[in-house]
């Protein structure tokens, strides 16, 4: 990816929607280009995919944090399909060490955060976690409204 592609992504992040127009007069070149550019981009896996973001993921909430699993055997994808069910993960990731997955998780009180603590340890297959608030996001690349 290049220095165009870049600011292209940039854009696309902020307002995956915009036009084509747009985004050609922001970056100051023809529709064409953008077309053949984010075509490329598609084609190559550069993007993989369009998304909403929910009022839920653009409104932070007040008590974050992440949550570190460790899961029995092979039942990873068991587990996943468990932690889908909680709305207030945001985010899970497989990893390697000492943990299997990475959890994103938010909430709106710290009581709200203990009580979805405990509902995941609850999860069949997970054998242990631990948990380390999030205090502060200096940076970060998701869009915000």
């Amino acid at each position: 990816m290049d220095d165009f592609d870049n600011k292209l992504i940039t854009l696309l992040r902020h307002n995956a929607r915009r036009s084509v127009s747009d985004l050609a007069a922001e970056l100051g070149v023809s529709r064409a280009t953008v077309r053949a550019r984010m075509e490329k981009l598609e084609k190559s896996g550069g993007i993989i995919g369009y998304t909403v973001i929910l009022r839920a993921d653009a409104v932070e909430l007040p008590v974050r944090g992440i949550m570190m699993i460790e899961i029995e055997g092979h039942v990873t994808d068991r587990v996943i399909k468990g932690l889908g069910g909680f709305p207030e993960i945001s985010a899970v990731h497989t990893t390697n060490g000492r943990w299997d997955l990475i959890v994103e998780l938010g909430a709106a009180t710290l009581a709200e955060l203990d009580s979805v603590l405990r509902r995941i340890r609850l999860v069949q297959g997970i054998t242990a976690s631990e948990t380390n608030l999030l205090l502060a996001t200096p940076r970060s690349t998701k869009a915000r409204l």
